[in-house]
């Protein structure tokens, strides 16, 4: 048996939070019914058309989920909507602010009408306070959370090259919504839980927030560097090649030293002596390590750390991880079924010994609809107005 067989979620889901959340509790059994707008559906469908005609953010994080198109502006639709939680274990919505309230989902209604449903609601900054209205997307958050100020080069701030802010989001939504479910077994009650882009992000902002805040500067943007440990990042082999590394204590940094460097009295200089003075020396450091590797290509360089066994790493491309020969070794990956065709998809990060994770097909708009409302008693020709008029939310 699968650990969430038995889960129903309802999602009024859109771009990546909440289908993110979804998906995994997906991937571990739950049923997830994806409400979406009729004709348009999920407008992450339409952000580009590299998967085989698909969005790539579709296809990451909707497999496994029903499609059920509602036009919520439609009372009937409101009432396909009601029954359906009526039924649910969890609702998990990541509309506009306010949108949900407007319709009559709010989690005070739903509360009282269904306590032993579990509502979790994302939005960017929290249903409170002064930015409670304010327009959010991942790049905007990761500026509001200082993220971008200590991502870049010294002169370029930039952002995440992934959606970050919605991803951390998304996992507590995830993590949220599993503790809820363990203690309404232990209560028999539902919970309201929101969770906040803006406050997922300052989470995993920490380091850097009790750096600035009990420091007497800020975190430097140091590229691929490290801002507080040296040598960690890239440097450059004599073929040109970036090797990637990282120190870690001081008897790493002895290793280093005497058997990549093939210096041992460098161990020994109270220049470098310890982390803070090598940070402090780092320019002079990094000409006496650029002079040691111009003088050997990357391969080599790599074959020494790992001798000495000192972190390393080659700067993959996104092409070279499909083809990871890590990934391949330990068969990560599999297909899944969508409208156009098998797709790849990697298995999820948490593997378990005995169950095997569900990686069912990704759905077209609407595909479920007419077999959902069979499903709840209704007549699909009766609901056509409700489940085909495209009204935006």
């Amino acid at each position: 048996m699968l650990p969430l067989e038995g889960i129903t979620i309802i999602s009024l889901e859109q771009a990546v939070a909440a289908p993110f959340a979804t998906r995994q509790l997906a991937d571990l059994g739950a049923r997830v019914i994806k409400v979406e707008r009729p004709e348009t559906g999920d407008f992450a469908r339409n952000y580009d058309k590299t998967v085989k005609g698909m969005a790539s953010h579709f296809v990451w994080i909707n497999r496994s989920k029903e499609s059920i198109t509602l036009d919520l502006k439609q009372e009937e639709a409101k009432e396909v909507l009601d029954k359906l939680l009526a039924n649910a274990d969890v609702f998990i919505q990541n509309l506009a602010p306010g949108a949900v309230d407007r319709l009559g989902f709010g989690a005070a209604e739903l509360k009282e009408k269904y306590p032993q449903l579990i509502i979790c609601g994302i939005s960017g900054y929290g249903s409170s306070g002064p930015y409670m209205d304010k327009k959010a997307y991942d790049l905007l958050i990761q500026c509001e959370a200082g993220l971008v100020s200590v991502t870049g080069t010294e002169d370029t701030p930039s952002k995440s090259g992934i959606s970050i802010a919605d991803i951390a989001a998304g996992m507590y939504a995830y993590t949220g919504i599993l503790t809820a479910i363990i203690a309404r077994s232990k209560t028999g009650k539902g919970a309201v839980l929101e969770v906040s882009m803006l406050e997922a992000l300052a989470e995993w902002m920490g380091y850097p927030l009790y750096y600035a805040g009990y420091g007497e500067s800020e975190p430097k943007r140091t590229g691929a560097s490290h801002a507080t440990i040296y040598p960690y990042g890239p440097f450059t082999a004599g073929d040109q090649k970036q090797v990637f590394m990282g120190i870690q204590n001081e008897r790493e940094w002895v290793r280093f030293c005497e058997n990549v460097l093939k210096d041992s009295e460098l161990s020994q200089d109270t220049r470098f002596s310890n982390n803070s003075n090598r940070v402090s020396n780092k320019e002079e450091l990094k000409a006496i390590i650029d002079h040691a590797f111009e003088k050997m290509d990357s391969t080599q360089i790599i074959e020494l750390l790992e001798d000495a066994k000192i972190a390393n790493a080659r700067l993959n491309t996104v092409s070279e991880l499909m083809d990871h020969p890590q990934l391949q070794a330990r068969n990560r990956w599999r297909e899944v079924e969508s409208p156009v065709g098998n797709i790849k998809a990697l298995l999820p990060p948490a593997t378990f010994d005995e169950i095997e994770t569900v990686m069912n097909p990704i759905p077209a708009i609407g595909e479920h609809t007419e077999a959902i409302l069979k499903e709840l008693g209704f007549d699909y020709k009766v609901m056509e107005k409700a489940t085909k008029n495209s009204i935006s939310v």
